[in-house]
């Protein structure tokens, strides 16, 4: 069974600019350390992507085997009933870096443009997450 549910995918796609997902990850000192990323995509129906540009303390932190979250709020979802309990989602899942190869590749094509223009150097690299469990506002399973 997937873990991102298709309604989703799109959702996902289009947060960007209006409601960027905000990803988390888990500072050395315990705190989790939250962020607006605007290159988060569904990769695929287990998969998120992230283009890792920033030069802060989730940069730092993320590397393969790091639990990260994934948060993505959007009141449209809940009054379109797509997720009707406060219109958020979670994602939690273990990444994998890819600095060079075919992940890198394809997360960099499928960047939309306002990320790309903020990287043109293309110094980032490509973050998989791979999602364990998608859930409400509630902590109840979201499927399709």
């Amino acid at each position: 069974m997937a873990t991102i549910p298709k309604k989703l995918h799109q959702p996902i796609m289009a947060a960007f600019p209006q409601t960027p997902c905000l990803v988390a990850t888990v500072l050395p000192n315990g705190y989790a350390q939250v962020t607006p990323r605007g290159s988060v995509q569904a990769f695929d129906d287990d998969h998120l992507s992230i283009w890792e540009r920033g030069r802060g303390s989730t940069n730092a932190n993320l590397h393969d085997g790091s639990k990260v979250t994934v948060y993505l709020h959007n009141w449209g979802l809940k009054e379109s009933g797509v997720l009707p309990i406060g219109g958020l989602v979670r994602f939690y899942g273990i990444a994998s870096i890819h600095k060079s190869g075919q992940f890198y590749d394809e997360v960099w094509r499928r960047l939309i443009d306002p990320e790309k223009n903020s990287d043109p150097e293309k110094k980032g690299f490509a973050v998989l997450v791979r999602v364990e469990r998608t859930e409400d506002l509630l902590g109840n399973l979201v499927t399709d």
